[in-house]
């Protein structure tokens, strides 16, 4: 599937989740905040803006904000939090669409950058932010570690979550670094919502070679946003990469 149909009207009206997972004050306060120091007195542009979630915060803290996002469905989620004035998105994809104007703060939260499935366009992706960024700007990435090492021998799938009314599953194709996440929500019925989303994954040194072929110096990573420190058992990382100053 391609990404415009994944991210089709009624996954824009189910992505918002006021004050739970993604949403709750705990993963989305330490984001904003972090994100508003790397701005500094400059401005930020969010790769796939999406429904605000990220964005809307931000800009309320006083970061001018614009928004490169490829669904138009979840751009009309947005703008019901925010008008074109406060978030100016520019519809297209995050590895080729340039929006006005220069940045101090590139960013690209929750995994967003796997979901370009080619190596070729996470490279261009990066590319794409340091066009964009002024002398010393930064490329922020969120982004999961893939969970090779708790694949059994011969199995191609992972439970990440399980909880009443929802289980998580990865299946990889180790070959070509893909996954396919699967969200399986259901209730005491017989009846069970699916939804799924392709992914490319990337490991860190991976990624740290892209940004070295778009002209970034790897800057700091952490576990997360609030600045733990990042180790071999890290599910996750937050990473900062810097274009040198003039």
């Amino acid at each position: 599937m391609q990404q415009e149909e994944i991210w089709d009207s009624d996954a824009a009206q189910r992505y918002d989740t006021p004050g739970t997972g993604m949403f709750a004050p705990e993963v989305l306060g330490p984001t904003v905040d972090r994100l508003a120091q790397l701005a500094g007195d400059g401005a930020a542009l969010e790769f796939a803006v999406g429904t605000g979630r990220v964005a809307v915060p931000l800009a309320a803290r006083g970061v001018p904000v614009t928004g490169i996002e490829l669904s138009l469905p979840m751009v009309q989620q947005l703008r019901t939090k925010a008008d074109e004035a406060t978030i100016p998105v520019i519809v297209g994809d995050m590895a080729t669409t340039t929006a006005p104007g220069e940045y101090s703060l590139v960013y690209l939260v929750f995994n967003t950058i796997s979901n370009l499935l080619t190596q070729e366009e996470q490279v261009q992706c990066f590319r794409n932010a340091a066009r964009q960024l002024t002398p010393g700007g930064r490329f922020v990435i969120e982004l999961w570690v893939p969970e090779l090492r708790k694949l059994p021998p011969g199995q191609t799938a992972t439970v990440w979550q399980s909880e009443p009314g929802y289980i998580g599953l990865d299946t990889y194709d180790v070959l070509r670094q893909h996954v396919v996440s699967h969200h399986f929500r259901f209730d005491d019925t017989q009846q069970a919502r699916l939804f799924r989303s392709p992914h490319r994954y990337i490991w860190p040194a991976e990624l740290d070679l892209m940004a070295q072929l778009a002209g970034f110096e790897l800057e700091s990573r952490h576990a997360d946003w609030s600045g733990a420190e990042f180790t071999a058992e890290s599910r996750s990382h937050v990473s900062v990469y810097r274009i040198p100053p003039a």
